[in-house]
């Protein structure tokens, strides 16, 4: 799903990239909507196609780090699926291994460009709350059924809800708001007959703030995305991004309307501003995974900025080590 959701139609539709080859162990279902895609049976095929200069790995978690690790070695820039390892020694090792190589290294951490987290990353940056005291993330699902995905269901390393969308909100909130100095986490398994953690309750301990992370999959009714509250006063925030689905539609990015939200999924921004209170909603801005592959482009030839970086992709893999850490041992964990 990863493949042709979220990296193909970029790939496919954004100038300077050529979706060049796939590899499908059994199956040619890239070649039914690309039919000019080569089909490669093994990775080291693939890997040997002088013509790849860029390898998206999106593969089931447990094995990114050795299909990064080979990628890079090919001499291939590389881009991993979230979560980026499942370990901080595997995410240190493909950090320094892309710097010998001088090769480009990134992360997919596509919901950077949500339309929701544009809004709010621009309601922060923008200080219309003051100082942020306290900030919660959500990510509530109601998916009481397992996934047909065995390998996201059997209990083993890079499964379970912290990998999973964990993956994003920890990302979204050291944008916001960098490193913590402690972690602790409540992680639980919820759904009849889950084996891996499907609930999870991440608190990040700042000097003067709290950020709470939160994500479930029983959750019919879910509460604001984001919820924000400063000095001056706070920022309520549903989450609607509609990509996702345009592109489970096959929608092609780019097109008009892309990224556009319904009216009715605006934040409520309630503050103070040139001393009077004010009680408004806030226009969201359009969201557009296509940013990530746009930056990315220009890193490779540019020399840009990445537009997410291997050390980024550390410390997100660092706070789900220090979560299971502390959910282990009861307690909160300096990190």
């Amino acid at each position: 799903m990863s493949g042709w959701v979220f990296h193909a139609p970029f790939i496919h539709a954004l100038p300077g990239f050529n979706l060049c080859a796939v590899w499908e162990r059994t199956k040619d279902l890239a070649k039914q909507q690309y039919p000019d895609v080569r089909t490669y049976r093994t990775l080291e095929e693939m890997l040997a196609d002088e013509a790849v200069e860029l390898v998206v790995v999106n593969t089931p978690n447990a094995t990114h780090f050795t299909y990064a690790k080979k990628a890079l070695q090919a001499g291939k820039h590389v881009v991993v699926e979230k979560p980026f390892t499942v370990t901080m020694q595997e995410a240190t090792e493909l950090a320094a291994l892309a710097q010998q190589e001088q090769r480009l290294l990134s992360v997919f951490q596509n919901r950077r460009w949500d339309s929701d987290f544009l809004t709010v990353q621009q309601i922060v940056n923008s200080k219309a709350l003051g100082e942020i005291v306290e900030a919660e993330l959500h990510y509530d699902r109601y998916k009481p059924e397992l996934s047909p995905k065995l390998h996201k269901e059997t209990p083993g390393p890079g499964t379970g809800l912290v990998y999973d969308l964990g993956s994003h909100l920890i990302d979204q909130a050291l944008l916001l708001f960098g490193m913590p100095q402690a972690v602790f986490a409540d992680l639980s398994i919820m759904r009849p007959g889950s084996q891996v953690d499907d609930y999870m309750e991440i608190l990040l301990y700042y000097p003067a703030m709290r950020v709470r992370i939160k994500s479930g999959y029983l959750i019919r009714e879910p509460l604001p995305a984001f919820v924000l509250h400063g000095t001056n006063g706070s920022f309520l925030k549903p989450r609607a991004d509609i990509q996702e689905d345009s592109l489970q539609q096959h929608k092609v990015p780019g097109t008009a309307g892309w990224g556009v939200e319904p009216a009715s999924a605006r934040g409520l921004l309630h503050t103070e501003k040139d001393g009077q209170v004010v009680r408004e909603h806030v226009d969201t801005l359009p969201g557009n995974y296509g940013c990530y592959y746009e930056l990315l482009y220009k890193a490779i030839r540019n020399h840009a900025p990445l537009p997410v970086t291997p050390e980024q992709a550390v410390q997100v893999i660092t706070i789900i080590e220090k979560a299971y850490q502390s959910n282990r041992e009861k307690r909160v964990v300096e990190v």
